[in-house]
């Protein structure tokens, strides 16, 4: 958000000057004026009007002085022997808290600085203006005004300059950081109907796999579903979590460990809303069939149809037999008993093991990722470290340290000896399940790219001796 906005310029007598700013008396108010100014102007000026080297070119600075705020301008400098000292400098400058996103308004600056150039050089605009109105009079400051108020109700503008034929077209583009690194193991979920966005144009990639985002598959399987590059498939989910319209989920397996994070203090005491959100996301409604009353033996055959039950809950029921009732609620004070009976060291199979009921009452699968999702629940992964691959990998670094010495001192045959060494150790190391013992990789990427189960990787790692497992 603006907080303000000011048009300077050098005036031959008094120096750098402000000749429009809002709100009135934001940055430099008159001396009959009780209004603080956001930041102090004197000691700013060399910077806001500065020298001709600096000139032409956008700045962007913050105040000395706390709270700081940020300024962004593009000052210009117009030569010409029609003006004092043969040179005409302004400069629309715009002030912004310290912690807001500012790369958005940089264009804002620079096309301020283009068109009003433009237009002082073709019929001298700016010039004319400051020679027939006073500070904060005129059509400068009607339309500094404009550009304040639609770029902060609306982000955008579209200012027509009175008696000319241009008019100033700004819209306010959000700058997304970059995606975080995508890995092959890793799940991704939607947050917004992309489907319901979809049209022709879109890539074809994106369109395939789109059915297949949901929160279960992994990218790998997501690729083999859709039958679709992995390069391309990755590429196509990078661009849904550059926008945010998904995030990344670890593989749920009811063999995995979850356990609390500090966040759940916060989950605990101050989020009654968040909480019933977790309600209505994890119950499971509760499917009966309805039994003819010829048919009743009286054995109390009332309970839920699990296979019935999931089916329902994934929304692909078909069947008018089923009816869906409304589940026994489930308190919030229970919810967070079971969210903080979750810890190291025990799976999810375990804990269901311990709490029968669960699995009756809710989604586990939705249970656990809805704790990951809000950051009061994280995976503990585990590690496979061998320690032949550890020492073959310090060998090949040391030798790879070796040749290097070699190298400077000019011994190419034993460095060429020393690189087929080394090149064939490596080609044996990184054949089959070598390469991921190193104690970097995770399960799910072993599994995943390997494309075994846990269980066969665990048969492996057996079969290789001296492998320990570490789980952070």
């Amino acid at each position: 958000m603006i907080k303000a906005i000011f048009f300077a310029t050098f005036d031959v007598s008094e120096g750098p000057k402000i000749h429009h700013q809002l709100p009135p008396d934001s940055v430099h108010p008159s001396a009959s004026s009780a209004s603080i100014p956001l930041f102090a102007f004197q000691p700013l000026t060399q910077y806001i009007i500065p020298a001709p080297a600096l000139s032409n070119r956008p700045l962007q600075f913050l105040t000395p002085e706390r709270p700081h705020h940020r300024i962004l301008s593009h000052p210009v400098t117009i030569d010409g022997e029609h003006y004092p000292r043969n040179a005409f400098t302004f400069n629309f400058c715009l002030v912004l808290e310290e912690d807001t996103g500012f790369h958005s308004y940089l264009p804002v600056v620079k096309k301020l600085a283009t068109l009003f150039r433009d237009l002082e050089e073709q019929e001298r605009f700016l010039s004319t203006e400051l020679a027939k109105h006073g500070p904060n009079e005129g059509r400068i400051h009607a339309i500094c005004e404009i550009l304040l108020e639609d770029l902060n109700n609306y982000s955008e503008c579209m200012i027509p300059i009175s008696d000319t034929t241009s008019t100033l077209n700004i819209k306010l583009f959000p700058i997304y950081p970059p995606p975080p690194p995508l890995h092959a193991h890793q799940v991704p979920l939607l947050t917004v109907k992309v489907d319901q966005m979809v049209d022709s144009s879109w890539d074809l990639t994106m369109c395939r796999i789109l059915p297949f985002i949901n929160g279960i598959h992994s990218v790998k399987r997501i690729a083999l579903l859709a039958d679709t590059d992995l390069k391309l498939t990755r590429k196509a989910i990078k661009h849904l979590l550059h926008y945010g319209c998904a995030i990344l989920l670890d593989i749920f397996s009811f063999s995995a460990v979850y356990a609390p994070t500090p966040a759940m203090a916060e989950f605990v005491q101050n989020e009654a809303m968040q909480q019933e959100e977790c309600l209505r996301y994890v119950a499971l409604p509760c499917l009966q069939r309805p039994t003819p009353a010829s048919n009743s033996n009286g054995n109390g055959n009332n309970g839920v149809d699990m296979d019935m039950y999931m089916h329902a809950h994934n929304r692909h029921l078909h069947n008018d037999d089923l009816v869906v009732e409304e589940s026994s609620p489930m308190s919030t004070t229970r919810l967070i008993e079971l969210y903080l009976s979750l810890h190291q060291g025990q799976s999810v199979k375990a804990w269901c093991a311990e709490h029968p009921s669960v699995p009756k009452a809710l989604d586990v699968r939705r249970f656990i990722t809805f704790g990951v999702i809000k950051g009061f629940l994280y995976r503990v992964h585990r590690y496979a470290i061998a320690a032949s691959v550890v020492s073959s990998t310090a060998r090949k670094g040391k030798s790879l340290q070796q040749q290097r010495s070699r190298r400077v001192q000019g011994e190419e045959k034993l460095k060429g000896d020393a690189d087929d060494d080394v090149e064939g150790e490596e080609n044996e190391d990184e054949e089959g399940l070598g390469k991921y013992l190193d104690g970097t990789h995770c399960f799910d990427e072993i599994c995943t790219d390997l494309m075994i189960s846990e269980k066969d990787l665990m048969g492996r790692l057996k079969a290789w001796g001296d492998v320990q497992i570490i789980c952070r």
